[in-house]
């Protein structure tokens, strides 16, 4: 007597291609992730050549915690962890005032 709890081929077939087009969905979001970021970074660096331009500090702290702050409310809002928003952007923030850092000193 066949067991109605084990999968069958026709399951274990349906499971990989449900897989594979979660995956696949993933791979198209993290290629837009990386696109996004490199439009961002584009921005920033506008914003440190202006800031170097201008003899103005490399980082924000004001801005930044604005940033934080609204980041973590669309967070919210879109049912992801805060904290890791926040990571994320700190993540960022630091990155693109490394960057200000170089751009200020050329």
């Amino acid at each position: 007597m066949d067991n109605p709890t084990s999968p069958t081929a026709d399951d274990s077939a349906a499971v990989q291609a449900e897989l594979n087009r979660l995956r696949d969905s993933i791979d198209n979001i993290d290629a837009a992730v990386i696109h996004m970021l490199a439009e961002r970074f584009k921005c920033t660096q506008q914003v440190g050549h202006l800031k170097a331009a201008h003899k103005l500090p490399p980082a924000d702290p004001a801005r930044e915690a604005r940033q934080i702050a609204r980041l973590r409310a669309l967070a919210e809002n879109a049912k992801l962890d805060p904290a890791f928003a926040e990571k994320f952007l700190n993540f960022i923030i630091a990155e693109v005032i490394r960057h200000h850092e170089t751009i200020a000193r050329s």
